[in-house]
């Protein structure tokens, strides 16, 4: 399955967004040694599972290939990422390979002189099988600066025996359909979502849809180099997500449940039939995998498309979504992009999408997607007229975090759409 969708909200400018106040310090590389011995450092966020092994593994094979080169792969619990990749940035101890969200947070890293520009550093052959897409998201002042390993839209994840069920017999396509929804799953005693909170990203997932649904799709793409928050768009989205949330849709406890870590996640609830469905990201498949009772795949999962409003201003069908992908510090020996195109092969394209069980950027790989809640997912990736980046990662991170932040606050009835706004339009303000 050709995937052909480019993301928009990614062309950023570097020069505009010093987010993070990072300092223009570059760190060291790994230069060979005297013995001509080269060896690597590597950030995922990959910490169990097939996923953790497929790094490993990877690793392996490179050096097996490359004797005189090796990776010392670290993985990093995702939630903490970003904060770790700051303080390196900070502290010019950069590792040489490194996860990249791209958007506004890789720009931030690419204003602070860090980054290696990969454009012509990648395979031609690479470049050919995953096609302009994938990259736009890495993609800074017209340079490329991360390889994609990814493609990962978003939208609902469900328990198909759950909705049957609760007599649900068709997937929610307007918001009325999706508040019918909770109700019958409320009155069969099943929790309707599962919503991990903590992390504050998952909460905000929320009110980016509802913003992707009433603001209009110029608006949409212009966050990252020239954000504009004073559209009544986004006070309505604000408004329409704490009209929804009022109605008492989330699982118990809610605000305090981690999205992704241990069965009582809201990923967990998810893999163990204690919760309905998740509006998430496509690699929820994996993570649910991982967290049922045997570690495989959710035999009854489903995916649906976030509802279209009838009254907002983007266009029905646009999706929410990301590219994950990998970058080199600047001083990283040139074994570091070779790493990156020996991991962008059909090969390991197709192992990243059995491990990972998602959508890998190469569409050359895509025949080795088999999940059946992720065929949907792909073609209405395809069909979507617009793709737009989630809204943290092409803000950058300080104003994302803002956004995230107050979200869970109006949700915790510690804030409103009115403050949300306010908050997020003083956080781009400051810089």
């Amino acid at each position: 399955m050709k995937i052909r969708k480019a993301l928009v909200a990614v062309g950023v400018a570097a020069a505009t967004l010093g987010m993070l106040g990072l300092t223009a310090c570059s760190g060291g590389a790994d230069e060979p040694s005297a013995d001509g011995k080269t060896t690597l450092t590597m950030w995922h966020n990959s910490t169990t599972g097939p996923g953790k092994a497929y790094w490993d593994d990877a690793a392996a094979a490179f050096h097996e290939e490359n004797p005189d080169i090796t990776i010392e792969v670290t993985s990093i619990q995702n939630e903490d990422m970003d904060g770790k990749l700051q303080t390196a940035v900070n502290s010019g101890d950069m590792p040489d390979i490194f996860m990249a969200r791209g958007g506004g947070k890789l720009a931030d890293i690419v204003s602070a002189d860090k980054v290696k520009d990969l454009t012509d550093l990648i395979d031609p052959d690479v470049k050919s099988a995953f096609g302009e897409a994938p990259f736009s998201a890495f993609t800074v002042d017209g340079k490329i600066y991360g390889m994609p390993s990814a493609v990962l839209p978003g939208g609902f994840f469900y328990s198909k025996d759950l909705f049957e069920q609760a007599g649900i017999t068709s997937e929610p396509t307007t918001l009325d359909e999706l508040s019918d929804a909770v109700t019958k799953l409320k009155a069969a005693g099943i929790e309707p979502i599962a919503l991990g909170a903590k992390a504050a990203w998952p909460a905000a997932h929320w009110y980016y849809f509802f913003s992707l649904r009433a603001c209009g799709q110029e608006l949409i793409e212009n966050l990252a180099t020239d954000p504009d928050f004073s559209d009544p768009c986004w006070l309505e989205a604000a408004e329409n997500f704490e009209k929804f949330a009022a109605t008492e849709p989330f699982a118990k406890g809610f605000l305090t449940t981690d999205p992704q870590e241990g069965a009582n996640s809201s990923a967990g609830l998810i893999a163990n039939h204690k919760a309905a469905m998740e509006l998430m990201g496509a690699w929820d498949v994996g993570v649910i995998a991982s967290l049922t009772p045997d570690e495989k795949p959710l035999p009854d999962l489903g995916w649906f498309p976030f509802p279209d409003l009838a009254d907002g201003a983007g266009a029905d069908g646009a999706m929410m979504g990301g590219v994950d992908g990998y970058a080199c510090a600047k001083d990283s020996p040139t074994a570091c992009e070779d790493f990156l195109n020996f991991v962008s092969s059909k090969e390991w394209q197709e192992k990243y999408a059995v491990a990972f069980q998602t959508i890998p950027a190469s569409q050359e790989a895509t025949g080795a997607v088999t999940d059946p809640s992720l065929m949907p997912l792909m073609e209405a990736y395809q069909k979507a007229p617009y793709v737009a980046l989630w809204l943290d990662t092409a803000l950058g991170q300080n104003v994302g975090n803002a956004l995230n932040t107050s979200v869970v606050e109006m949700l915790a009835g510690q804030g409103s759409p009115e403050k949300l706004v306010e908050t997020v339009t003083a956080a781009q303000a400051r810089g």
